[in-house]
């Protein structure tokens, strides 16, 4: 099964599916938040219970970065340049 989350790294090669295929069965996919959820009455009930969690401490978010808007360009930088793990955060 290969499957793609994010590409920070940009777009992946390409690669020969027929030539994985013979190794046995295959199953290719790009996941997306759709996939997940069928309504926006669901997403607003999800995201409610993560952005709670973050509200109360009870899940901790690893901040690699924080830049100041005005360094905004900056952090476009280090992201392209995979300079970066976890969360960046842009403060006003």
């Amino acid at each position: 099964m290969l499957a793609l989350f994010g590409a920070s790294s940009g777009p992946v090669p390409p690669f020969d599916l027929i030539q994985l295929s013979s190794k046995g069965s295959l199953f290719v996919t790009r996941p997306t938040l759709t996939h997940y959820l069928a309504t926006r009455e669901e997403l607003d009930w999800r995201s409610g219970d993560v952005l709670g969690w973050i509200a109360k401490g009870e899940l901790k978010l690893r901040m690699e970065h924080i830049y100041s808007l005005e360094e905004a360009a900056q952090a476009h930088r280090d992201l392209e340049g995979r300079m970066t793990t976890g969360k960046i955060l842009l403060e006003p």
